[in-house]
Parts: C-alpha cells; structure tokens; sequence
C-alpha cells in the first residue's frame, strides 16, 4: 500500500501504478475531504475568510482529488465501470441559499466542476464508465459532529450502504452528474 499525500503528486501516481496489476477495477470511490481543523470552523460572513484556510480546503476537497482522478482513471474497467468523488450538496452553486461557509462551499463547486469537465472528456476516451459527484448526506462523524452533537445524521454503516446502492446503479449514461446518497440528481 502506498499512501497518498495531496503535497506530493506523485505519492498518488505511485499509488495508481502499485494497483495496475489488481486491476481493471469496476468501482474507484474518493472520500477525502475536509470541513474544518483544529485551527478553523467554516467561515460565517466574508470578513471571517482567510487565504490560508481557502488554500488548504483547495487543495484537499477539489486539488487532490482532481490529481486523484487524473492517475486512478487509468485503473478503471474500459468495458463498464465508475469512479465516484465525495462531494456536498453545499458545493451546489444553484442550490446555495444560506451562504456561509465560503471555503468549503467553493472547494467543492470546484470539484464539481473538475467531476463535470472530466465527465465529457470520459465520454470520449472512457465511454463506458461514469465519472460521478457524489453527496453522502449528513453523517454522524468528525466532520459533521461539532455542528449538532453526536447525534447528528444518519449512522456511518446505514450511509455507506446508502451511497453503495446509488453507485451501483449507476451507468455510464449517470456519467456527468450530481447524485445523493438518495438516488436524487442535484443542481450543479
């Protein structure tokens, strides 16, 4: 196993190349994602904004996985397959009404955007697999849990469960879109 390290591109490449042999894969799915630190909350109002904040949501919610679908693409079956990224549905730039939490917002539109772009290039060069966004819903854990307790969200098994039964149904026709954990397409 190799890790990943989003400073260091080819830590993901070599990460690729070590699983050429065990491939095609069927199923490639990125989870990582970042909401908030020890040092910073998502922000409330634009005076809270800081570059140093924007830069690292940047690079770890649209950068790395960007890079990610860059080298793990190779691996996918060409006869059939999906890759999915975790993304959020506050990542929605049409469905944004409350504002708020600007570097997490725009970290994920731009990686919807990557997801999009990367979808009509699939649909050339990789037309049987779909390229997804896919929004995992609110889940009790680390990411979620300083906003509303322990208590908040679904259980991680039950959403795990949830978001395999939408990727398996998924197609290459689905390739391009938004999806919930639900099976609901989402406005980009």
């Amino acid at each position: 196993m190799h890790p990943i390290d989003y400073d260091d591109e080819d830590s993901i490449a070599s990460s690729a190349k070590s699983l050429l042999e065990k491939g095609p894969f069927q199923l490639i799915i990125n989870t990582i994602g970042v909401l908030h630190s020890e040092r910073w909350m998502p922000e409330k109002k634009l005076e809270d904004l800081h570059a140093e904040q924007l830069m690292q949501l940047m690079k770890v919610n649209a950068i790395g996985p960007a890079l990610t679908m860059k080298h793990f693409s190779k691996l996918l079956d060409p006869a059939g397959s999906v890759m999915a990224n975790l993304s959020a549905k506050v990542g929605s730039i049409e469905d944004n009404r409350l504002g708020g939490w600007y570097s997490y917002r725009a970290s994920k539109a731009a990686l919807n955007m990557l997801i999009k772009t990367a979808a009509i290039e699939f649909g050339r060069t990789k037309p049987n697999c779909a390229l997804i966004a896919l929004h995992p819903g609110t889940v009790n854990s680390n990411l979620s849990r300083p906003f509303k307790g322990e208590q908040i969200g679904r259980p991680p098994l039950d959403a795990a469960q949830d978001m395999l039964d939408v990727l398996l149904s998924v197609g290459k026709e689905d390739s391009g879109s938004f999806i919930s954990y639900s099976g609901e397409r989402l406005p980009w």
